[in-house]
């Protein structure tokens, strides 16, 4: 049972990440390259807030009580992006000082092969 039960969370996450346009935009972003879109992606969380008041005003008034669902979908869409802008900063930060490092790692090795190679030359 619990194999089960565990197969089909998996096969639900895999379907989710891989069909749901909100999280392949979030992939994107986790990409070195898609690091410093996060701050601006947390403007796509304006619609989904959006959606949510209307649909919750409309369940509110009387409307189907379904439409509850569709505001913890978008609610849950706007926390996505509100919590990826400060968390791509922080990778962005984070992959900069590693590749400050691995720069000047590289300089360092450089100038010891250089110093190793003039000795070589000069005799």
């Amino acid at each position: 049972m619990f194999r089960l039960i565990w197969t089909l969370g998996v096969r639900t996450r895999d379907y989710l990440h891989r069909y749901m346009p909100s999280n392949r935009l979030l992939a994107a972003i986790r990409t070195r390259r898609g690091l410093k879109w996060g701050i601006p992606a947390m403007l796509v969380a304006l619609p989904y807030i959006l959606i949510a008041s209307i649909c919750s005003g409309l369940a509110a008034g009387g409307d189907p009580g379904w439409l509850h669902l569709i505001v913890l979908w978008a609610c849950w869409n706007a926390l996505k992006f509100i919590i990826m802008g400060p968390v791509s900063v922080a990778l962005l930060i984070r992959a900069r000082l590693r590749e400050a490092a691995v720069r000047r790692q590289q300089r360092h090795d450089s100038r010891g092969e250089a110093s190793l190679r003039e000795p070589a030359l000069r005799v």
